[in-house]
């Protein structure tokens, strides 16, 4: 496309096939049909819509999605092209086929097809030698290639695939037609050190690797996801392949929200750019969380309730002073819509003072400090101080003169 160039990485979004696999967040046609519009407006390249041979609902849907979002350019996309749709298959000629029959309709439609090559995978989950894999895969990935100009290959379980043996794997897809080699850590083992190394063994050892797009796919069953595909990226990988809001098998994936800015965050040090357009995360992040019925954790990276909050005093008065103190990205960069000073018994004089002056509120500051005893006092009894407990706070009665000459006697 277009936009691949140097330091071009592509956003291969799976949270309609790998995000919709976490326990309880099946999607209806009519919400998955929904995402996929939003993750095309979002600027994702690739959409992975499902994984058509394991229902005829899962056929259909993605069938929907390519002909409705890959058949044409959605308002609000960063590139003319519409993005690519990509169905799962298993290397048998049957999921390819069905495959093949859901995303055919797309203008740029894409193969996925999968194998696994670890020697626990080989022998005691698919019981082959590794030489029928060899075989199956050179069979495969050239069977979805004379159907389809676009096929991605994935050897499952590569994080703890023998590397010599992944490197036969991968020649085997690239001389059979792969354009594309992803290399997922299934189970999310590695960690970033070792992921980082098995991209560089890859891109060093593979004959034809500089013919096809290396990509990276992390599970966060350690929490190393984002980290993981990071690695794989400063690597040499030019895409990712990740979910909104992390969502996914076990623990997850890769959060795209995550990776998206750690990229445009650090540009600087990173030096890789992305096509999305990151002041929508938020609302995509909410339409999958409604979709999936999967509430987003409060603290979750860029997109979590508590991500642009600040509670305690010291960090709240640096806000005010200046936005850089505890905040490295801009709310409205995601598409939040301000920061949030959250008042609680850990808030100070001044969040006090301004959210008074917001409600429109002046006092001196001998005022302020009696208002602030009593706000102390009622903070200490609940977690939040909404703007009415602020207005009842203030219209409390005045203490009498006794009562005051205690008050000034405590402080």
């Amino acid at each position: 496309m277009s936009t691949i160039g140097e330091g071009y990485v592509r956003i291969f979004d799976t949270t309609l096939r790998d995000g919709e696999q976490s326990p309880g967040a099946t999607m209806t046609s009519t919400q998955k049909l929904e995402v996929a519009r939003a993750l095309a407006r979002l600027g994702v390249d690739v959409i992975e819509a499902g994984f058509p041979a394991a229902s005829p609902d899962d056929l259909a849907a993605v069938r929907a999605i390519a002909r409705d979002v890959g058949g044409r350019a959605v308002d609000g996309r960063p590139s003319d092209e519409p993005p690519i749709v990509c169905g799962l298959a298993r290397a048998s000629r049957a999921d390819i086929d069905r495959a093949w029959e859901a995303v055919s309709p797309a203008a740029r439609p894409r193969i996925h097809t999968f194998i696994a090559t670890s020697e626990l995978h080989v022998k005691h989950k698919l019981r082959m030698t590794q030489a029928e894999v060899l075989t199956r895969v050179e069979h495969m990935v050239g069977y979805a290639r004379s159907l389809c100009a676009d096929v991605e290959f994935s050897p499952e379980d590569a994080g703890r695939t023998d590397p010599e043996f992944l490197h036969e794997v991968l020649e085997r897809a690239v001389r059979a037609g792969a354009t594309t080699l992803n290399i997922p850590d299934t189970v999310g083992y590695t960690t970033p050190d070792e992921f980082g190394a098995i991209i560089r063994g890859i891109r060093e050892n593979v004959r034809g690797i500089e013919g096809v797009v290396v990509s990276v796919h992390c599970h966060d069953d350690l929490g190393l996801a984002t980290a993981n595909a990071l690695a794989g990226l400063r690597a040499g990988a030019r895409q990712a392949e990740v979910t909104i809001n992390g969502i996914g098998e076990r623990a997850g994936n890769a959060a795209l929200e995550e990776l998206v800015m750690v990229l445009a965050t650090r540009s600087d040090a990173i030096g890789l750019r992305t096509g999305i357009d990151t002041t929508q995360l938020a609302g995509v992040s909410r339409l999958v969380s409604e979709a999936t019925a999967m509430v987003v954790q409060p603290n979750k990276a860029i997109v979590g309730a508590n991500a642009f909050a600040h509670q305690s005093g010291i960090h709240q008065d640096g806000m005010l002073k200046h936005e850089q103190t505890y905040e490295i990205m801009r709310p409205e960069s995601v598409g939040v819509t301000a920061t949030r000073i959250v008042l609680g018994k850990h808030s100070g004089r001044a969040a006090l003072a301004t959210r008074l002056a917001e409600l429109g509120y002046s006092f001196d500051d001998t005022a302020l400090d009696r208002v602030f005893v009593r706000f102390k006092a009622q903070a200490e009894r609940r977690k939040v101080m909404i703007d009415a407990d602020l207005h009842a706070l203030v219209r409390e009665p005045r203490p009498s003169h006794d009562a005051r000459r205690e008050e000034d006697l405590a402080g």
